[in-house]
């Protein structure tokens, strides 16, 4: 008899709790592996098709003797693509869905990737490129948008910077690529843009395979397929506890939420969104919301550290194997040095993943960012190989943790009906500072070297770790909704 009251009473509690507040309580599942190893499989091939073009360049280099202005602007005219993907990714994920918009960037800039292998010109190469940083652009904000919509409140950080961490796996495919085929014969480039045209066919398992987001459904109207969801995530989760907070815990949560930005629990700040249901606090959907009285300060921080810490990625790693050869090495030893600093990212990863949960997201970006400076600096300065190794793992270690610990803060600071457009204008702001980094490094190497090049990264990493002081702290709290 008590075990039967004990199961009413269970039954009873999930019937007061919201859907999103039934995720939350649930423990990590095979359904949450499943979503980030499906979504973080098209991160890692993104990441792949941007590490391979700085390869790819390297050898244009030699083969179609590139001035250093070709070179950047095929760099850079992947990131204008990028630019305008992103802010419309996320615009069409929070109208038609995330895993739609996912799987439609996965088969646009792969078969657009496919298609720069058969490239004549720099002219034919930079249009392809330009299609394949449309869909670049769009897939990222909206993958770790729906990572965070499913993950339980106490472990989203980590679970977003895990998803992260596939960047990592992508750009040491890159860099396998890199070595053993692009400079493995003069078609070797072509070669490697051909396999970069996976994405086009993964792009068929995301349809079929991963769910679509709970509160994307819900705002959709499509109550029925939203509850379907969550029962095959609670399924998934059977014989294993539920595990968070009552209703009133979670409603509790939310509201110290709205006061992460430095004000007192209880009292919603100007600059925070109200969770009242008032009409007159609820901030307008599209990019207007993003800039409306809750949301200024906020999307303010979020865009100044992503276009700080793109300037400062995009600008160091697009051209690492290149600046590598200059620097007296040959393209083998380039790349195979490139692929030694690219394996650094995944322990950077690790850590930002435990420490997201321990510190808490502010504390932690800000830190991985501080030594990206640092190690940024260090770079410009190193002198023999072992000294451009250990300063070069250093950064990739320092600034994709920061990475991590961005992609997991973006989405989190914006109600559902903006997190989508929230962290695609985000990010498509910092690609922005990813179209002008290449263009701005080919000046920096003739006006200062080496030296100038990489203080001016530390510089914008130092800008970012500022910024990131102004976000506000969302660690183990839920998910706000709208209104």
């Amino acid at each position: 008899m008590v075990r039967g009251l004990h199961h009413t009473a269970c039954m009873q509690e999930q019937a007061t709790l919201t859907r999103p507040e039934r995720l939350d309580r649930l423990p990590f599942t095979r359904w949450h592996g499943r979503l980030v190893v499906g979504s973080g499989i098209g991160w890692a091939l993104d990441a792949m098709d941007v590490g391979l073009i700085s390869f790819v360049i390297a050898a244009l280099r030699v083969q179609w003797e590139l001035s250093s202005g070709q070179m950047s602007w095929i760099a850079s005219i992947g990131f204008v693509g990028m630019a305008l993907g992103a802010s419309l990714g996320g615009l069409l994920a929070d109208r038609i869905g995330r895993r739609q918009v996912f799987a439609l960037t996965l088969l646009v800039y792969g078969l657009a990737t496919g298609a720069s292998a058969l490239a004549w010109s720099v002219g034919s190469l930079m249009a392809l490129r330009f299609l394949v940083g449309l869909g670049l652009g769009a897939e990222l904000p909206v993958a770790s948008t729906l990572v965070s919509e499913f993950a339980p409140a106490r472990i989203r950080g980590r679970l977003v910077v895990l998803l992260e961490a596939f960047w990592a796996v992508g750009w040491v495919l890159a860099a396998v690529i890199g070595y053993t085929v692009v400079q493995a014969s003069d078609d070797g480039w072509r070669w490697g843009l051909l396999i970069g045209a996976v994405p086009a066919l993964y792009a068929i398992v995301v349809r079929r395979g991963l769910p679509e987001s709970v509160r994307f459904l819900e705002r959709a109207g499509r109550v029925a397929e939203a509850e379907r969801v969550v029962r095959e995530f609670e399924e998934s989760a059977a014989g294993a506890p539920a595990r968070g907070r009552s209703t009133a815990e979670a409603r509790a949560a939310n509201d110290e939420a709205v006061a992460g930005d430095g004000t007192a629990r209880g009292s919603a700040p100007s600059d925070a969104p109200s969770t009242s249901g008032s009409g007159d606090q609820e901030p307008p959907a599209g990019p207007a919301g993003l800039w409306s009285r809750p949301m200024r300060r906020r999307t303010t921080a979020a865009w100044v550290v992503w276009f700080a810490v793109n300037f400062a990625y995009y600008g160091a790693f697009i051209w690492l194997p290149s600046i590598l050869v200059a620097s007296g090495y040959s393209l083998v030893q380039s790349f195979g040095y490139t692929l030694v600093i690219t394996l650094a990212q995944l322990p950077g990863y690790a850590v930002a993943a435990v420490l997201i949960e321990t510190w808490g997201r502010r504390a932690t970006l800000a830190t991985f960012l501080v030594g990206s400076a640092v190690s940024a600096g260090l770079f410009g300065w190193a002198g023999g190989t072992t000294g451009v190794l250990v300063a070069g793992m250093l950064l990739s270690f320092f600034n994709l943790g920061a990475w991590g610990a961005l992609y997991a803060v973006t989405p989190e600071i914006y109600p559902t009906s903006l997190r989508g457009t929230g962290s695609g204008w985000a990010a498509g702001f910092g690609r922005i500072a990813s179209i002008l980094a290449p263009l701005a490094v080919p000046p920096l190497l003739a006006a200062g070297g080496k030296e100038l090049t990489f203080a001016a990264f530390a510089a914008a990493f130092v800008v970012a770790a500022v910024a990131a002081l102004g976000l506000p702290e969302l660690r183990g709290r839920a998910l706000q909704e709208d209104g």
